[in-house]
């Protein structure tokens, strides 16, 4: 699936960008290159909410929140069920590149970029949610059955520098 972003509106504030040197140097800093899909939305939609459901995080959230997030994967892992996909050592190698509202959190390991894996909220299983941030975003709306509706081309923008 490719994202169109002529069918997605902002709803309630203006767009908060990425800017294309914002992405490169994040993945600098990281030894890592976000997935396909990632750079065009974050300089496309910027920081928001689609569907209602979805939060990709721009460049500087990933920054802000990493340390936090490893910590707390490393305190509470507990998605062994599938063995294989990801082990908690690569977890915590891991980035954090978006969550749901429901808590479903998206990451992407050096190793393989452009594999999206959800860390389920509710669950043990470790989900592939596809190669690249579209199939990836694809997969959550087919999820909380948002395909298709008029709520999945909705995008709420904020800004979680000014709180």
């Amino acid at each position: 699936m490719t994202l169109d972003f002529t069918a997605i509106h902002a709803v309630g504030g203006p767009l908060v960008h990425a800017t294309n040197a914002e992405v490169d140097q994040v993945e600098a800093r990281l030894g890592l290159a976000f997935p396909t899909g990632y750079r065009e939305y974050v300089m496309t939609l910027g920081e928001g909410i689609l569907a209602g459901y979805i939060r990709v995080y721009p460049p500087w959230r990933i920054l802000a929140d990493l340390k936090g997030w490893r910590e707390r994967i490393d305190e509470y892992w507990f998605w062994d069920a599938r063995k294989g996909v990801l082990s908690k050592t690569q977890a915590l190698e891991a980035v954090i590149i978006g969550d749901s509202v429901g808590g479903d959190e998206m990451i992407v390991h050096s190793s393989n970029p452009n594999r999206v894996l959800v860390l389920p909220h509710e669950r043990e299983t470790i989900d592939e949610a596809g190669t690249g941030l579209d199939a990836a975003v694809a997969w959550f709306l087919a999820s909380a059955d948002l395909t298709g509706t008029d709520e999945a081309h909705q995008f709420e923008p904020f800004d979680s520098r000014h709180p």
